[in-house]
């Protein structure tokens, strides 16, 4: 790891990056007003990350190593747009996520305030918080390492996982719907030693982007994107919101928290 590091263009890239964020938050706000629903906020965030990345690998022209630039970028662009298309086309059709009609009831108010400050800024600074690897990466100057190998491969896992979660649940719900399956409970596949292979591939992501901003000393202060990345949705409005309400609304699936794995895949317990 090198001792120098462009902290001044890397304090510039901060401030774009949350411009930027702040920006497309409040656009989403508008968008959702018109639409009447909060939940059109979980597109943006996977495109909020597209634009911090091509964002940054335009400011960090001639700064940072060129390959370890296009690598991040590539790798934030492709996750960031994947995840915004699923979860559109996912959405589309049905109304507000109750997780967010769940939050608005908690304090009084105007409802549209309530979202945009709890809601909007919320995903915003934690999105900003998040993109760091990326942003840190862009400037540092030393040419990709064994580390960085690491990084690609923890990251294409956790895509792998993300991505064939997200096909595989989604058609288990077509098959459902088209009477083909009386089961409500998705537990094969991925999902028959993780209860969210989505999740668990969302926290690899975040870790091999980490351990691709390790090429300085900088980079190690970044950690606290997967951390935090690995508190949201195992701790807060992931894993923990959603198997309440599954809990509520769908039998056996008590039984199936019972016999498979909260996070990290392993084999499914035995049924007694």
């Amino acid at each position: 790891m090198t001792d120098s590091f462009p902290f001044g263009d890397l304090a510039v890239n901060l401030a774009v990056a949350a411009a930027a964020a702040l920006a497309l938050m409040v656009v989403t706000f508008l968008v959702g007003l018109l639409r009447g629903k909060h939940s059109v906020v979980d597109v943006a965030w996977g495109l909020g990350f597209v634009a911090v990345g091509v964002l940054t690998y335009c400011f960090s022209v001639g700064v940072g190593d060129d390959s370890r630039r296009l690598l991040v970028m590539a790798l934030t662009v492709v996750w960031g747009v994947r995840l915004a298309v699923y979860i559109a086309a996912r959405n589309w059709g049905y109304g507000e996520d109750p997780r967010y009609d769940k939050l608005l009831s908690r304090t009084p108010g105007n409802r549209n305030l309530r979202a945009f400050l709890l809601i909007y800024l919320t995903q915003g600074a934690v999105l900003w918080v998040i993109s760091l690897p990326i942003q840190v990466a862009a400037y540092e100057s030393a040419p990709l390492n064994w580390i960085s190998i690491v990084g690609v491969a923890v990251w294409a896992v956790g895509f792998v996982f993300e991505s064939v979660g997200d096909w595989q649940l989604a058609r288990f719900k077509a098959r459902r719907g088209a009477g083909a399956t009386s089961k409500t409970v998705m537990d094969t596949g991925l999902w028959r030693y993780t209860r969210h292979p989505n999740y668990f591939g969302d926290a690899c992501v975040w870790w091999g982007l980490f351990l691709l901003a390790c090429g300085h000393w900088v980079g190690l202060l970044t950690v606290v994107s997967p951390l935090l990345i690995n508190y949201v949705i195992v701790k807060r409005t992931g894993k923990k919101l959603l198997e309440a309400q599954l809990s509520e609304t769908k039998p056996g699936y008590r039984d199936y928290i019972e016999r498979t794995s909260g996070f990290f895949p392993l084999p499914p317990k035995r049924r007694t």
